[in-house]
């Protein structure tokens, strides 16, 4: 299931949903369904060096390395 971004015409509200295509979502804050599905622009997944860069911390922070390549993680003896 993708998940899409609707705007409720009721309240204003802006919510990403995670739902089946052929579902009529409600609005998680009014329960209104007059929901518009929003376009949302697509990120490419981990191609961009800041997105790299920031998961190779959180990964050191939480002491595993499963950000990196092989070929770049510390050789274990």
């Amino acid at each position: 299931m993708p998940l899409y971004d609707f705007h409720c015409r009721d309240c204003g509200q802006t919510t990403e949903l995670l739902i089946k295509a052929s579902d009529t979502p409600l609005c998680p804050h009014c329960g209104s369904g007059a929901m518009e599905k929003q376009l949302a622009q697509i990120a490419p997944h981990m191609k961009t060096p800041g997105l790299i860069q920031k998961a190779r911390a959180q990964a050191a922070r939480e002491g595993h390395f499963s950000n990196y390549k092989p070929s770049e993680r510390p050789r274990l003896k």
